[in-house]
């Protein structure tokens, strides 16, 4: 009886013991899975395959959110030689975590992995891993640390493998240095990369810093430079999709602040249209941009672009103003720009948003010419709401601008101060229509032309089908053959 006593005492103890258990197999499952991405960059490696190198990377982003600093320290320690420089660099910059620390290795499955110490790849990854770890647990000032430390190691490697990891060394180079304010300081380094890539044939890092070094350039509204570089730099087809989306939202941008607007227009609205549907913020800037752009050239966007899913209230500043623009109320436009002016100061559409108050006179102009066959220019400053010391005078030359660029059929009766607009005439009898049908052929041609250049074929394809078509020549032949010594039988006969 002493004894099941005991034992009922005694109950909770497993239970405990369980909980542990199951904390120390959740942490053994994020060492192993770690281990098991080794395994696929080591064959990588060995096998000179850079697709193996990019699921290892699209592994690792699916484990970080489960990373633990013991988690980190133990795959180091696996991974790195114990006497290596990167092992004693890397593992001083590892967080030192509260508590006891846990030997992972010895509870690890029985299903072990193993890897070759001393390969460039898994060195890299290492530095990667420990970079991205230090960024999602806002170590800022460890990850520049380690980030330096990796850009100069990369220096000295030229291996195709290695090219996937380092253009995502690159970005995160670059990120840390604009979470610490210091964007400007790595702007040569990032240029001496940029040519260092463009001399080993890194096409992958080629675009990867192209775009860091125009989003260096915009950060600092350097418009003028980003457009140098980026007329200048090598041209090839595009390796990424989502650094090509980034490409086109830069060159929007570029195009937005050159006056270029429907160059801008087209850049911006393929940026958000290749975008991935999980990227939203990056969809939301490319909509705003382009709304701004779009307004700039005269163009209403639709409602349906505001009430995206869950983008309509970073989408509101830029509806309202839509709708004072729409409307080419001044007054409205003013209260709009001054309620949301630090929305737009963060999202550096200030500038652009200054320009749109020549669109919104405009409007409001072709809405008065379509309104009244005669009117005077006091009554146009005064529905305009001109607040200049001369208002009729800037109404006169607002109207005569206006008729000089076709934005109304009117004329100006300078003796009587009136405008006279002209009858509306029927808009098919001009070559409008035939313009807007060409320009919506040639956008759906070029999102034909596109779609057929993304499409992806398994490795090796065009041999099999040179093959297939060399065994169905001879077949051919030979059947030709045949019937050519056939018939020659025949005559023979």
């Amino acid at each position: 009886m002493p004894e099941d006593v005991e034992m009922s005492d005694s109950q909770p103890q497993p239970a405990a013991a369980t909980a542990s258990a199951v904390a120390a197999a959740a942490e053994v499952s994020a060492v192993q899975h770690l281990k098991e991405i080794a395994s696929v960059i080591e064959a990588g490696s060995l096998t000179k395959e850079a697709r193996r190198i990019s699921r290892a990377v699209r592994l690792t982003v699916a484990l970080r959110r489960r990373l633990a600093a013991r988690d980190v320290a133990a795959f180091l320690a696996f991974a790195l030689p114990h006497s290596s420089e990167a092992f004693a660099r890397l593992s001083s910059l590892v967080p030192k975590e509260d508590g006891s620390e846990m030997d992972v290795d010895s509870a690890a499955p029985a299903a072990q992995v193993s890897i070759k110490h001393g390969l460039p790849e898994i060195e890299i990854y290492c530095y990667l891993l420990l970079l991205i770890f230090l960024v999602d647990n806002k170590k800022y000032d460890e990850a520049k640390a380690c980030a330096c430390a990796i850009i100069a190691r990369l220096k000295n490697l030229n291996r195709r493998t290695v090219d996937v990891l380092a253009s995502r060394i690159y970005a995160y180079y670059s990120y840390v240095h604009e979470l610490t304010n210091s964007l400007g300081e790595i702007r040569g380094t990032l240029l001496a990369l940029h040519r260092m890539a463009t001399l080993h044939h890194d096409e992958l890092g080629q675009e990867t810093l192209l775009n860091l070094l125009l989003r260096n350039y915009l950060h600092y509204n350097l418009y003028d430079q980003a457009e140098k570089l980026r007329s200048k730099a090598p041209r090839f087809e595009a390796h990424s999709n989502q650094q090509f989306c980034r490409y086109l939202f830069y060159l929007g941008k570029i195009r937005s602040i050159q006056l270029e607007y429907t160059d801008a227009k087209e850049s911006l609205l393929q940026a958000a249209r290749k975008a991935p549907t999980t990227a939203r913020g990056f969809r939301v800037q490319c909509d705003k941009w382009a709304i701004i752009v779009r307004l700039l050239l005269g163009e209403i966007p639709e409602r349906t672009v505001f009430m995206q899913k869950g983008m309509k209230a970073a989408l509101t500043p830029y509806f309202e103003l839509t709708n004072a623009v729409r409307v080419g109320d001044l007054e409205l436009f003013r209260a709009v720009a001054e309620k949301f002016a630090s929305t737009f100061s963060t999202d550096r559409t200030h500038n652009l948003i200054v320009r749109l108050r020549h669109n919104v006179i405009r409007t409001g102009l072709r809405n008065i010419s379509i309104s009244y066959s005669r009117i005077s220019l006091a009554d146009i400053a005064k529905k305009l709401r001109l607040d200049s010391d001369n208002p009729v005078a800037d109404a006169e030359s607002i109207v005569a601008k206006a008729i000089r660029d076709g934005a109304i059929d009117a004329t100006i009766d300078h003796g009587n101060g009136w405008m006279v607009s002209k009858e509306a005439g029927d808009v098919y009898s001009t070559n409008e229509p035939q313009i807007t049908f060409n320009s919506r052929i040639a956008f759906c041609l070029n999102m034909h032309n596109e779609a057929v250049k993304a499409l992806r074929f398994p490795p090796n394809s065009h041999k099999e089908k040179e093959s297939a078509e060399k065994r169905r020549e001879r077949l051919q032949q030979e059947e030709e053959l045949a019937k050519h010594m056939a018939e020659d039988d025949d005559d023979d006969f």
